[in-house]
């Protein structure tokens, strides 16, 4: 690619592009790249490009000589041919792209995917139309709902990834998944996540298959397990934080495709926080800069006490810790339309980007299938609304009263007496720890004294 390049950027260990410019999916691959971990073949699009884009309605100029250019660059790095036959597993297969959105700010499932692109007679053309449409989509309603929501300006534009195509259906020792380096709702550390077997990976993250525990992967492919938690391990050191991962394996080989750090919240963001100090990761000062008080207001969360010889609705997977009760809403619609009268429970058998109004309007999630990693997991948890998913068939009703434990997997009919445990042994090292920072102590409020210690760190940024 020439170097006068503008609008486009390959993903080699030496750009240096920020993800304001590339977009944060983008930057993360650049940082797997240079732990020479296994990433697919990629260029991207950036963010600039995208904004003359929704300025103008068309690609900015010079655009589309640039995507020629990066489009035989991916022939040639990778030794196979846009709309060549599939011989099989070598380097004659033909090629075959993903061109996938990637803003500066994350934003799960919020615009669009287009997959598999180039097996027809005018690849070039697919791929073109393919970013058109995932640059428009950053007008979507879903994804304006979705930066509303999260405070995120509506003027950044998304980069697009266009990076060569694993193919986790390929046969029997392929698949695809999602994992945390740590569980995302207590902070635990060990990998957490799920798995598909003979799918790709949109599969698995659009919580409509049903897929299996992610340890299931080290039995069934010793080699790609041990492959995937070494570069967990490389992840989290370089980002010293708690990572989100997605991989693809083709015939036993393993391929990352995204990963960011984790964003957790709650109790789980003061473990990790904690326990990164512990393993010399990171420090103290750290420690305490990375938790938020908004972090400390969620940190005793509620659990549903069952009554004697009562038993739940509906058990599932906890995705996001918390409990709410709620009417239940079948339907986004209704979940809208419900909110104003008192807080709603969506119920969906999934979700998708679509669902993003009632995902918004509701206080608590629940869906028949799906994992921990499921859309409608990934956009609960950033919202900050108890969850439970993969539930399995059930006779929930609009307007039925429900109490959803987040944490237990629990759906529960009516109101429940619920519990909060008091003894938590990382949030309470962290505070000695503000206290020695600050010089204040547990007169004051848990949120006080963190922020009394993060306003003296403050002052004496290095």
């Amino acid at each position: 690619m020439s170097p006068k390049a503008r609008w486009t950027r390959p993903l080699t260990a030496d750009e240096t592009g920020t993800p304001d410019l590339l977009g944060a999916k983008a930057h993360g691959l650049v940082g797997l790249i240079r732990l020479a971990l296994p990433v697919p073949a990629a260029f991207v699009v950036t963010t600039e490009a995208c904004r003359a884009f929704l300025d103008s309605g068309v690609f900015p100029v010079g655009l589309d000589a640039e995507l020629d250019v990066a489009l035989a660059r991916l022939e040639s790095v990778t030794g196979r041919t846009f709309g060549a036959p599939d011989a099989g597993p070598g380097p004659d297969r033909r090629l075959t792209v993903s061109v996938r959105s990637g803003a500066s700010v994350s934003m799960p499932g919020m615009m669009d995917t287009v997959l598999g692109l180039g097996t027809g007679p005018d690849p070039g053309q697919e791929v073109r139309a393919a970013i058109r449409s995932v640059f428009a989509s950053w007008h979507t309603p879903r994804a304006r709902t979705y930066r509303t929501l999260h405070g995120i300006p509506h003027d950044l534009g998304t980069a697009v990834v266009v990076q060569t195509m694993v193919d986790g259906d390929r046969d029997e020792h392929s698949g695809a998944g999602v994992t945390f380096g740590r569980d995302p709702n207590s902070g635990a550390p060990g990998p957490y996540g799920e798995v598909l077997f003979g799918s790709r990976g949109d599969a698995v993250v659009s919580g409509g298959s049903r897929t299996r525990p992610l340890g299931d992967l080290a039995h069934r492919e010793p080699g790609v397990w041990a492959d995937l938690t070494r570069a967990l391990t490389l992840v989290e050191k370089d980002l010293r934080d708690a990572c989100y991962v997605e991989f693809t394996f083709e015939s036993g080989r393993l391929w990352l495709l995204q990963a960011r750090p984790g964003r957790f919240t709650g109790a789980a963001a003061v473990r990790v926080a904690v326990d990164l100090v512990d393993e010399g990761t990171s420090t103290r000062r750290e420690a305490l800069l990375r938790v938020a008080p908004a972090h400390l207001e969620r940190v005793r969360t509620p659990r549903v006490v069952l009554a004697p010889g009562v038993e739940p609705l509906a058990r599932g997977i906890g995705a996001v810790p918390g409990v709410v009760t709620g009417r239940a809403a079948t339907t986004c619609a209704a979940a809208v339309r419900m909110a104003a009268q008192g807080p709603v429970v969506l119920v969906r058998p999934e979700t998708s980007p679509m669902d993003m109004s009632g995902l918004a309007a509701a206080a608590g999630v629940v869906t028949e299938r799906g994992g921990p990693a499921s859309h409608a997991a990934v956009v609960a948890r950033s919202l900050g609304r108890p969850a439970v998913v993969g539930v399995g068939a059930h006779t929930l009703t609009d307007g039925d009263v429900v109490t959803v434990d987040g944490t237990a997997g629990l759906v529960v009919a009516g109101r429940s007496e619920v519990t909060t445990r008091t003894a938590i042994p990382h949030l309470n090292r962290l505070l000695v720890w503000a206290d020695e920072v600050s010089g204040e102590g547990p007169d004051l409020s848990e949120v006080e004294r963190l922020r009394a210690a993060q306003r003296v760190l403050d002052r004496h940024r290095p």
